[in-house]
């Protein structure tokens, strides 16, 4: 509990300009998306580690180290929580004292069919239990930003983020400001994979800027700062059991997930709901009965990061399919492929699949490529002191946010006076490449060359509000509202030059790179010319595009409906892994990774390939390297020396292929790609393994101690069995 805080020293030191606390804060003090749980600055209590106190502005970076030393903070020491199932406990300590479900942030139960009463009429049942630890982030560009107020109260920030029209709204009221005064910028920011879908330095910032009005200040946090502060992947316990009938068709399954959310909520209710609809993976299941819950604790916090839950839930799911696989005798393609979902089938949510679903199709590309079919010949090809395994995980992903956010974008085209097109786009490029994926789309419509056209990133004065950068959903949503405001401009502007050319034909005029040609006579129109021709309002075309959402209600919780429950549109997938083990060290080389894709039709293959090679490889790191450490709330992983991430050295050939399938309500057909890769590494990696090892490990990463433990557990248990089958011989 914070008692006081002493910051005369601070203040005396030359060139400290301020030592702020929450009683320089006039607003609530409270940010988050979900429940506004987080302080800007601590007022009560401290609940983790890596909580804000104080923020000192200094006239250079020299200074900061001595001034932040000589701020004095006084506490009342409290019980502190860290295990989740604890903290559930009715002794346990309360995190929040104001939340009336305890330390239970949000719990969430889905029934289908006839839940855990189906597994009566199943022939065999597999059941196991996993952990699955934290994630950081790890982007290149750490949270930063620099803000600036001016004398009448005007507050201008550019901030590394995915959410600025948000962030422009929790900033104004955590710190009592006009919203309306307050102009976010988003460049393109390096790296976010979602932990800067919320605050992070933007409150801190826009608070030591109206202290000092006049003067910009900057803020970057250091590695440590980030790995301290930042949010992190959920860490995950899950209790599986899946049932098939003799066919090997799934008949039940029972699933039981808890996430650690750390202190703060952090969408951790929405990371928690996207983990419950996809725990049944992409199967028919009829019946189902899955339970979660995301706990609050004084860890280290969790938030949003790439797959947003799903890849916890799917590295359970895909290792129970390869269990029930292996109990039945069937190869794990072929377990997989009877138990598919199609269009017109029922997820294991209850949702009725109604747009396109393309996974029997990976399956089947899978089984035709010569990865596939020399699987078992490579396995066996291993050289002495090493073991080689093969491992196939199916992935599916939801696409927006769900049926009560609206997931709506806003797109401003604008022709400006020197005949050029000015694209403004209110969603962040984190670095997927959908700036340049818009800018092909508005080059392919208005057919105009590069040089003709302008980007206008996100800025809450300029571009209008589109929603996040996350979900997958930047380039399905924006794009359409682009494509429509595209053609209108496109429309609008032939009509223009039809009564400039005197032509009583539209169809006989095209745009060309720079001017409108009217095909029967030749004659040119420059749209410069044009443009000056017309009112500056008729230069401007705005179009707004909202999402179809699912009609289905699959439960009656309210809380998991709002939190995005369910979805209409999934992309799907399929990974096989090569991976080779050294049996005197333990440590894992992948060498070969197939990913077949279902994302609709592709706009930018280039790009398509990129995000789908980069998510293999975030996810081999978290199911391999990435071991983050926490000990009794206390981050032990400070840095990269110690975190260790995969290089290009880890990563292997990758050979990435999408099917195309058109999704009719995508822009030219489009789904979503930017999470589906991430979702499957994790799952691959472990089934390769237990292949290769004879024994499955149920935690992550699958680092080369706990893969030695294993061979070595492996051995005691051959050599037993010889030691007992010897002395039975001998009996005889």
């Amino acid at each position: 509990r914070l008692k006081e805080i002493d910051r005369s020293r601070a203040l005396n030191i030359p060139g400290v300009l301020a030592v702020l606390t929450h009683k320089d804060i006039k607003g609530t003090n409270r940010q988050g998306v979900v429940r506004k749980d987080q302080p800007v600055l601590v007022d009560d209590k401290a609940r983790h580690y890596g909580d804000p106190v104080a923020l000192v502005l200094v006239e250079n970076k020299a200074l900061l180290p001595e001034a932040l030393d000589q701020v004095a903070v006084f506490w009342e020491p409290l019980p502190p929580v860290y295990d989740p199932e604890e903290a559930l406990k009715e002794q346990a300590p309360l995190i929040h004292e104001d939340h009336p479900e305890g330390n239970c942030l949000l719990k969430g139960e889905i029934v289908k069919g006839l839940g855990r009463d189906g597994f009566s009429g199943c022939t065999a049942t597999v059941r196991a239990a996993f952990a699955f630890s934290r994630q950081e982030h790890a982007y290149l560009e750490t949270e930063n930003g620099w803000a600036v107020s001016n004398e009448n109260g005007f507050l201008e920030m550019a901030v590394s983020t995915q959410t600025p029209f948000r962030d422009r709204a929790e900033v104004a009221e955590a710190l009592g400001l006009d919203q309306e005064k307050i102009r976010v910028i988003a460049p393109c920011c390096g790296g976010a994979f979602g932990g800067k879908d919320g605050i992070t330095v933007q409150s801190l910032l826009a608070l030591g800027a109206i202290h000092c009005p006049g003067r910009p200040v900057k803020m970057y946090w250091e590695r440590e700062e980030s790995f301290l502060a930042g949010c992190k992947r959920h860490p995950a316990r899950l209790e599986y059991r899946l049932g098939a009938g003799q066919d090997g068709t799934f008949q039940a399954l029972e699933a039981r997930i808890i996430f650690d959310t750390g202190p703060y909520d952090h969408l951790g209710g929405a990371v928690l709901t996207l983990g419950l609809e996809h725990a049944g993976g992409p199967y028919r299941v009829p019946h189902v009965y899955l339970q979660g819950q995301v706990i609050y604790t004084n860890n280290p916090v969790s938030g949003a990061f790439r797959g947003f839950g799903v890849p916890q839930v799917t590295g359970a799911l895909e290792q129970m399919v390869d269990l029930l696989a292996e109990k039945m005798g069937l190869s794990p393609l072929e377990i997989r492929r009877r138990n598919a979902l199609q269009k017109g089938d029922k997820n294991s949510v209850g949702v009725r699949l109604t747009t396109s679903t393309g996974l029997k199709e990976c399956l089947d590309r899978v089984e035709a490529h010569p990865v596939w079919q020399e699987s078992l010949s490579w396995q066996e090809a291993a050289r002495p002191g090493t073991r080689r395994g093969a491992g196939l995980s199916c992935v599916h992903h939801a696409m927006g946010y769900g049926p009560v956010i609206p997931d709506t974008a806003r797109a401003k085209i604008e022709l400006t006076g020197e005949g050029k097109f000015r694209i403004y786009c209110g969603v962040v490029d984190m670095g997927q490449g959908n700036s340049d994926t818009f800018l092909q789309i508005a080059g392919d419509l208005l057919n105009q060359a590069r040089a003709d056209l302008e980007l206008v990133l996100p800025d809450t004065a300029q571009t209008l509000p589109s929603g996040s950068a996350s979900a997958s959903r930047t380039t399905y949503t924006f794009g359409q509202a682009l494509i429509k405001g595209l053609q209108e401009m496109k429309q609008r502007l032939l009509v223009k030059a039809q009564t400039r050319i005197k032509t009583g034909r539209l169809d006989e005029l095209i745009l060309e790179p720079g001017r409108i040609r009217h095909t029967s006579s030749g004659q040119t129109l420059d749209l410069r010319d044009l443009a000056l021709d017309i009112r500056e309002t008729e230069r401007i075309v705005i179009h707004e595009f909202k999402a179809p959402v699912s009609e289905e209600r699959v439960t009656p919780d309210t809380r998991l409906q709002l939190h995005g429950l369910p979805h209409l549109i999934f992309s799907y997938g399929v990974h096989l892994v090569y991976l080779e083990i050294d049996e005197l060290t333990g440590r894992v080389e992948v060498k070969k990774y197939l990913a077949i894709n279902d994302c609709g039709r592709l706009i930018n293959p280039q790009l398509f390939e990129q995000q789908i090679q980069g998510g293999i490889a975030q996810g081999l790191g978290y199911a391999l390297f990435e071991d983050f450490k926490v000990d009794q709330g206390m981050t032990i992983t400070t840095g990269l020396s110690t975190y260790i991430l995969p290089s290009a050295m880890d990563v292997p050939d990758m050979e990435v292929e999408a099917l195309g399938l058109p999704e009719e309500s995508g822009p030219f057909g489009l789904k979503g790609c930017g999470e589906l890769a991430m979702d499957g590494p994790l799952a691959a990696v472990a089934n390769a393994l237990a292949a290769a090892v004879g024994r499955r490990i149920y935690e992550s990463p699958l680092t080369a101690e706990r893969v030695l433990k294993a061979l070595e557990e492996g051995r005691r248990k051959v050599e037993f069995k010889k030691m007992r089958r010897t002395g039975e011989e001998n009996r005889n």
